[in-house]
């Protein structure tokens, strides 16, 4: 098996090799974060489906829905292998770990990595899910992030775009140089134009959410009182023009629309729930890429500190309410929301006073930079506590064995 010394290579955001050690230990503190549940799961446990379940608030389900509610069931997401030249990707390491942390907790999880948007891997999971899993699906959680999909009736591929809406949005962000050193830029972002909203609504919207669920019922493995929730995100004023109120806005109210359809339809069918669920700001692979987003979560931790509630305590409450353990409480739009604690007046005007004030000469006071760079950092598995970055570390971890 291949050893490597893997030190942290970087095109801005972006991280050219994964540390699988980091990467396991991450897996690892994240169940032990994850608060314990009122009563230890007992029995087999309920069978799930997370989509999306290697990454961000996806992977955050998959742990906190072992710890608090002990599923089973299938892990869908989309990673890259290692090579000889490569290590594999973040996800397909935080599989492998998230994988023993099942089997240590008796816990019955398949991981599966593939398109999640083809049929063909709908058609996998419900084979699985009939053989393996008695037939029955009682909950399935939707945490896609992407930048095309490919839809399987026309095989027309879609692509996303991270554009505002009517006019070009001017918005500050952060970066930092080849030295580390933080820079605060002003950048533009051109307005959607042609297609943009309708290609981004396809990939990031409801119809593969929607999709699913007719695969899984028209295959009769939706169980009664089955429940699904679908992960999104509103934020703060500050980053609306080119997130809420820009093309991926667009998708999300195109999600929480198809939540509205699917909530009225499950109801009928098998007694059951279909909700979005509104999470607060987490440094993702997927936020890092949106303009404006990195300046403002080093900004929110500034203010918060150790206030801001990490995705796994939040995913946490969500199987909470999904499982009945505390009531399902929902806005006036039949939303689940999580990000109450972001969205505060209080804490919005501190962070808007912050970033008024934010230049590169002043950011060093304004934001918890060395959090934001070791939680980048943390996204591949470096900066992570614990682990010796000097010794050499097996790159070549194989995918979980389905068959187990």
């Amino acid at each position: 098996m291949s050893e490597r010394v893997l030190t942290p290579r970087n095109r801005g955001f972006l991280f050219l090799d994964s540390h699988p050690a980091g990467c396991s230990q991450l897996v690892a503190d994240m169940w032990q974060a994850c608060p314990e549940p009122a009563t230890t799961p007992e029995g087999d446990g309920p069978v799930a489906l997370i989509i999306g379940s290697s990454a961000g608030y996806g992977l955050a389900a998959t742990v906190a829905g072992l710890k608090r509610a002990g599923i089973r069931g299938v892990m869908v997401s989309f990673e890259k292998a290692p090579t000889a030249r490569r290590t594999g990707t973040a996800g397909w390491y935080r599989t492998a770990a998230t994988a023993d942390l099942a089997r240590a907790a008796g816990r019955d999880l398949v991981f599966l990595n593939g398109d999640a948007f083809s049929d063909a891997m709908k058609d996998e999971v419900a084979d699985l899910i009939e053989q393996r899993f008695g037939g029955r699906l009682d909950y399935l959680i939707y945490s896609v992030a992407a930048p095309r999909r490919t839809d399987p009736d026309t095989g027309v591929t879609y692509s996303s775009v991270l554009k505002p809406i009517g006019a070009a949005n001017r918005t500050r962000t952060l970066v930092f140089d080849d030295e580390g050193a933080p820079e605060v830029r002003e950048v533009e972002t051109a307005p959607a134009e042609g297609d943009d909203i309708e290609q981004t609504v396809a990939v990031m919207g409801g119809a593969d959410w929607e999709r699913w669920i007719d695969h899984l019922a028209g295959r009769g493995l939706l169980g009664e009182g089955f429940a699904t929730a679908a992960l999104s995100y509103i934020g703060s004023p500050l980053t609306a023009a080119i997130y809420r109120q820009g093309t991926i806005g667009a998708a999300k109210a195109h999600l929480e629309a198809t939540a509205r359809t699917l909530d009225d339809r499950l109801d009928k069918t098998v007694g059951g729930r279909a909700v979005t669920s509104v999470n607060g700001a987490a440094v993702t692979q997927s936020s890092t890429a949106i303009p404006g987003i990195a300046l403002y979560l080093g900004l929110l931790r500034a203010v918060l500190g150790d206030r801001l509630v990490p995705p796994v305590h939040q995913l946490a409450s969500l199987w909470d309410q999904l499982t009945g353990a505390t009531p399902l409480a929902l806005d006036d739009e039949g939303r689940v929301r999580l990000d109450t604690w972001e969205l505060t007046d209080d804490v919005q005007a501190a962070v808007a006073e912050r970033w008024e004030a934010a230049t590169t000469d002043s950011i060093a006071g304004l934001a918890d930079l060395d959090w934001f760079r070791a939680e980048v950092q943390r996204l591949y598995g470096f900066s992570v506590p614990g682990i010796d970055y000097t010794a050499p570390v097996a790159t070549e971890i194989p995918w979980p064995d389905t068959t187990r």
